[in-house]
């Protein structure tokens, strides 16, 4: 059941937890300073508005991702498994520039739903979807190749790792040659995999929640092995904290995986 409706668990995640589960991730701007970098405008949307109207033009842009002529000086970023929009959020707070897009999916219609009744949803500056990652088909609102930065924040762990070469594909079909893909998942030994039963193992190093949700703790082999294929690899490298609360006198060695990935600029 776990791995034939992985969704369903998701969906009854968010629907009992909300936004109030996961913090925002303002920590973006220091660990994938490439989010930013490719901008140095302040200018706000709101702004751009108000010079629009007065010059008594309009933009293509402002029609959103499905505008007939869409346009070419958009920056898109697209985050795969949004959850609550704990990213998306703090992305458009903190990037002002009028051509910024962010695509932002998740294959929990829950997840999408509670993305979309934030009050600082924005449907000119995102476009909040339900899709499955490793699904056969490619989102209908998002054109191949047209993804400036792919942004994995924990989600490739809630796949089979029969569903990784699928995923890896269409990845790399949504990005432009020469697109970046960040990513940030679970490593192996963390303590929360150390602290996992016997009983909840369903694969090698793929564990089950007690909600219901899956998670994998991965190498750095196995993700050169999975995504080298298709990208050229960044960065690869292990990130290892020791987290101390005070208050209950706990220590916690967590154990992550950041990366990037490149699309090649000659990929097919």
């Amino acid at each position: 059941i776990y791995n034939a409706s992985p969704a369903s668990f998701w969906d009854s995640f968010y629907e009992n937890n909300r936004d109030k589960f996961f913090k925002d991730r303002h920590w973006l701007r220091v660990e994938f300073a490439e989010l930013f970098e490719w901008t140095d405008a302040r200018k706000s949307a709101a702004e751009r508005r108000v010079s629009t109207d007065a010059l008594g033009t309009s933009d293509a842009c402002d029609a959103g991702p499905s505008a007939e002529a869409p346009c070419a000086s958009r920056f898109r970023i697209m985050e795969v498994g949004c959850g609550a929009g704990n990213a998306v959020f703090p992305l458009l707070e903190d990037i002002e520039d009028p051509r910024l897009f962010v695509h932002a999916c998740d294959f929990s219609k829950a997840a999408v739903d509670v993305v979309k009744s934030s009050d600082a949803y924005d449907p000119s500056r995102c476009d909040a979807f339900v899709w499955d990652l490793a699904g056969p088909e490619l989102p209908p609102s998002v054109e191949p190749g047209s993804i400036d930065i792919m942004l994995m924040i924990f989600v490739f762990s809630a796949l089979h790792p029969d569903q990784w070469a699928a995923a890896v594909e269409n990845a790399h079909r949504l990005l432009k040659p020469g697109g970046l893909l960040l990513f940030r998942d679970y490593g192996r030994n963390d303590l929360t995999q150390l602290r996992f039963k016997k009983e909840r193992l369903l694969a090698d190093n793929l564990y089950i929640r007690g909600d219901g949700t899956r998670v994998y703790f991965f190498t750095n082999e196995e993700l050169a092995a999975v995504f080298g294929g298709r990208f050229a690899v960044e960065q690869n490298a292990v990130d290892r904290r020791l987290l101390v609360n005070r208050k209950r006198e706990l220590k916690m060695f967590r154990v992550w995986l950041q990366a990037k990935f490149r699309k090649p600029i000659s990929a097919d």
